[in-house]
Formats: structure tokens, sequence, C-alpha cells
């Protein structure tokens, strides 16, 4: 964990920049590290991995000097635990609502007295036991929370949500806000940048980092200038699908 997790959120202080991985393949993992990428957010939502192949991407990432961050697939304390003692060194949770549910994620990601995160040190986070246990105990305690906001109940209640004690960093799903706001998929409609904007300046008050999901160069740039600091670049296998469709287009022209 330690220097990658700390370089990690260095770096994060000034924005970081990584992709969703979708595939159970860890080169592509590895290559996302080679290619200089913050971070991999390594998917149990939308993909078909199990946590079994995830510790596998885990292990890609930190041979890459990548962060290896977990989406789980729900708020749910065993998914979470399992997902940290693989070696996580960020956990993404999905369809957060209320207060409430980011402080459930934040007992279910951390050991006494900040959690009550279920305690086994042989665990490949803890070196299998070879690990110092107070070494592991603070360092898992310091693994970034990164709560997904996404539809209009979770704006409602964003000023309790930035409250809460614990929270890392705050992710914007813009398509699932979209959908939420009656303009599905449409990410840079104004009533979605509106509503993101609101929750990047409230956010910013309250001393929270910002991220979000954008698929091409100018979406990237219009965050990032505007503060956001966890960027996800698009999926890997999108990036490979818009890489192989360039060189289709340009083999049609020659």
């Amino acid at each position: 964990m330690g220097n990658l997790l700390c370089r990690f959120m260095s770096k994060l202080e000034t924005g970081v920049v990584g992709s969703f991985m979708k595939t159970a393949d860890p080169a592509f993992v590895e290559v996302a590290g080679y290619a200089g990428l913050d971070f991999a957010i390594l998917d149990l939502e939308h993909g078909p991995n199990s946590i079994y192949q995830i510790q596998n991407l885990v292990r890609a990432a930190e041979i890459a000097g990548i962060a290896p961050i977990v989406r789980v697939p729900e708020l749910s304390e065993s998914v979470i635990s399992s997902a940290i003692d693989v070696g996580a060194l960020g956990l993404q949770v999905p369809q957060v609502e209320t207060a409430d549910d980011v402080k459930e994620a934040i007992r279910a990601a951390r050991f006494y007295p900040k959690g009550n995160k279920g305690v086994c040190r042989f665990v490949r986070a803890a070196k299998y036991s070879a690990m110092n246990r107070d070494l592991y105990f603070q360092e898992v305690n310091e693994i970034p929370v990164i709560c997904q906001l996404e539809g209009t109940a979770a704006l409602e209640n964003i000023d309790e949500i930035l409250s809460v004690e614990g929270l890392g960093v705050i992710f914007i799903g813009p398509y699932d806000l979209s959908q939420s706001l009656g303009v599905p998929g449409r990410i840079m409609d104004p009533r979605v940048q509106a509503a993101m904007e609101a929750i990047v300046a409230k956010a910013e008050r309250y001393n929270i980092k910002v991220g979000t999901f954008v698929d091409d160069m100018e979406s990237l740039r219009f965050w990032k200038q505007r503060g956001v600091k966890y960027l996800a670049y698009s999926v890997d296998v999108g990036i490979f699908s818009d890489a192989c469709r360039d060189i289709v287009n340009c083999f049609a022209e020659l």
C-alpha cells in the first residue's frame, strides 16, 4: 500500500486522471500504468469481474505503479471488506443518495475507531499476515472512500453528504444524472452541466474533492478547468475501440 497510496493521494491535490477497467485481463491495467495514468477503476458494478479476478488486476496495478480503485457493485459491507482485503487502494461506491449512505460506506471500509470492518490479517492487503498489524490497520483507515452521486436524491441531500467526516471524494455519474434530469445520455446538456457545476462549487466550500467520468478530450478539459480533481477518462474497451476505429478510418483514406 504505502508508497503507491501516498503518491496517489499527493497527486490528487492537484488532479489525477485514470480510466475504468472492464476487462479481466491484467495486461490492460499494466498498459495503463506504463502509459502514465494515475489510477485504474477496477469495475465490479458493470464489469464481468469477480473478486478473485480483481485481486490479479490489483497485482498488475501495483507492478505498473497505478493506483487500483475498486468500484463495488453496491453499498455492501461484505463486498467493500473483500475489495480492501485483496488490496484496493480506494473504494468507489455507487448510488449514494444520503449522508447515512456515506456513513455506512465509511464504517464498512474502516477499522476501529473509525469503522467496523471485519478484522483478518491473513489477506493479501496485509501480506498474508507478514505485515505489521498496526501498520496494516492504519493504512486501511487512510484508503479514500469515493462516493458516487448519480441522481436527484443526492442533489437534494448534497450539503448533508458533504458534511460527513471521512468522506474522501465525491464522484458525479453524468450519465445517470442526465437520466434523472430527463435528458438521458446528454451529459453536456446545460441542465446537467449546471447541476454538476453546483456540486463542484459546494464541494469546494466543504474542502471535498470531486471526480467525474468523461469520454472525450473536450469534456476532460472542461471539467479539469472547473476544478474537478479525479477524472476518469472513458473505459479500457472504449479506448481500444476508438483506436481501432481510427486505424480503419485512416486506412480507408489511403
